[in-house]
């Protein structure tokens, strides 16, 4: 299919034709009912329309320069690099730097195509279409200047590339940032004119804007407990046991244990702005099981049950299954462990199975220390991911459901103690579960 209409005017005659093929093949192949995930800056593929909004927002807004292979309206074919060369070819359109592309995906909200300029540009304040817009303005333009920036004179990688390649030697390997310190040296004693990072220390400053950092939780020694909320971090001792919350014989406060927590949202929302990702995700719908084998969650009866049980849910293909796993864990402490941390992960059943179970696609959700494991007390520490897991979805649902009782019934049947429920969530997220001492007077 001609797609060389992409690069044309937005007024012309062959834009338009272009668009009017691109919306026939999009809602025929890629329909999810009678809307499309609109391709528009500002709506970025997350987003469903209906046909005339699509058409509108095309006319207004560019089409993405760089969607040649339409894989979210449809186009299944697997090309080779060497087709992917020949469609970019017979599109007209040069493909994109993929440290940009690397960048597009970390910071989507605020990059917009122009087909009149090479790079992307930022959207306008009134544009940004993210519910949650990151405060990190400055960071995104520097990356794109590392991003820019050839490494030296003559070189074929830009400073960010060459950054993220010896980065990824360091973790592949397990060199330490001691030894990644002094190779950085060696280089920048070697190459005085070449844009090196002066240490590892600085390396990671750089690779940390691109998002999908982590946090630090402090906990109790013997798992009691996490200092999660605003009350709770100014203790220095465990509010259940009494164990010091710092380590001994320290000059400065130094924890004596710290949670690495890696929150599930972001990187959920990269899988699905990434558009290597984004068809992946899909996949346990739009692909069939033509010969009824059993190869993946999705063919076995369980799945099955829940889709029927949870209509609502299973209704759209970008909803997530995660699976949980822990190494090392042994919750009957039937067996000796050196074990000296014990990682969380988050396994995404979206995806085909050659894929799900790759060591690359598993989701580090926390990073437990100690040596000894937490044994049954490993719920304190899936605190953090239960609320960011239930608690918003709890919170709406409450509001949901009123809504359709009091469409059932009359208002005489709604008391006071009926809404109360709706503060119940937000309750339990500033002081833990509602017990009776946290009860509203009325309620007592």
């Amino acid at each position: 299919m001609d797609k060389s209409w992409i690069s044309k005017a937005r007024n012309s005659i062959d834009y338009s034709i272009g668009l009017s093929k691109f919306l026939d093949f999009a809602f025929k192949n890629g329909a999810v009912g009678e809307m499309i995930r609109c391709p528009c800056p500002k709506c970025g593929f997350m987003k469903c329309q209906t046909r005339d909004i699509v058409e509108d927002h095309l006319l207004y807004k560019p089409f993405p320069q760089n969607y040649v292979i339409w894989d979210l309206h449809g186009e299944k074919q697997a090309l080779e690099s060497s087709q992917v060369e020949d469609v970019f070819q017979d599109s007209g359109v040069q493909p994109q730097n993929p440290m940009e592309m690397m960048i597009n995906d970390a910071f989507e909200q605020y990059r917009q195509h122009d087909p009149n300029v090479g790079a992307s540009q930022p959207l306008n304040e009134d544009e940004k279409v993210n519910d949650e817009p990151r405060e990190d303005h400055n960071e995104f333009y520097e990356l794109l200047n590392d991003g820019s920036q050839t490494l030296y004179e003559g070189s074929k990688y830009t400073k960010l590339e060459f950054i993220i390649k010896l980065y990824h030697i360091k973790v592949l390997c397990g060199l330490s940032d001691k030894a990644m310190t002094m190779i950085l040296d060696l280089l920048n004693d070697a190459f005085e004119k070449a844009k090196f990072p002066p240490s590892i220390y600085e390396a990671k400053k750089i690779i940390n804007k691109l998002g999908l950092n982590y946090k630090k939780i402090d906990a109790c020694p013997k798992h009691c407990m996490l200092y999660l909320g605003d009350d709770e971090k100014s203790l220095d001792a465990c509010k259940h046991c009494g164990t010091s919350k710092w380590k001994p014989n320290k000059k400065k406060k130094i924890a004596a244990k710290v949670l690495r927590y890696f929150p599930l949202k972001p990187r959920l929302q990269r899988l699905f702005t990434c558009r290597k990702t984004a068809k992946d995700m899909r996949w346990h719908v739009l692909e069939d099981n033509k010969d009824g084998l059993l190869r993946h969650l999705r063919d076995g009866e369980a799945w099955k049950t829940f889709d029927l049980i949870h209509p609502e849910f299973s209704s759209d293909p970008r909803n997530v299954r995660l699976g949980l796993a822990t190494d090392g864990f042994n919750p009957a402490r039937t067996l000796s462990s050196t074990y000296s941390i014990w990682p969380v992960f988050l396994i995404s059943y979206n995806l085909p199975p050659w894929i799900c179970m790759n060591r690359t696609s598993f989701i580090i959700s926390m990073i437990i220390p100690g040596k000894q494991s937490p044994g049954n007390n490993i719920d304190v520490y899936l605190k953090p991911l239960v609320e960011e897991l239930q608690l918003q979805l709890l919170q709406d649902r409450i509001v949901v459901t009123l809504c359709h009782l009091e469409m059932l019934f009359p208002p005489s049947f709604f008391t006071v103690m009926v809404h109360l429920t709706v503060h119940l969530i937000e309750e339990a997220k500033l002081g833990g579960p509602v017990h009776y001492q946290y009860m509203y007077l009325v309620e007592r």
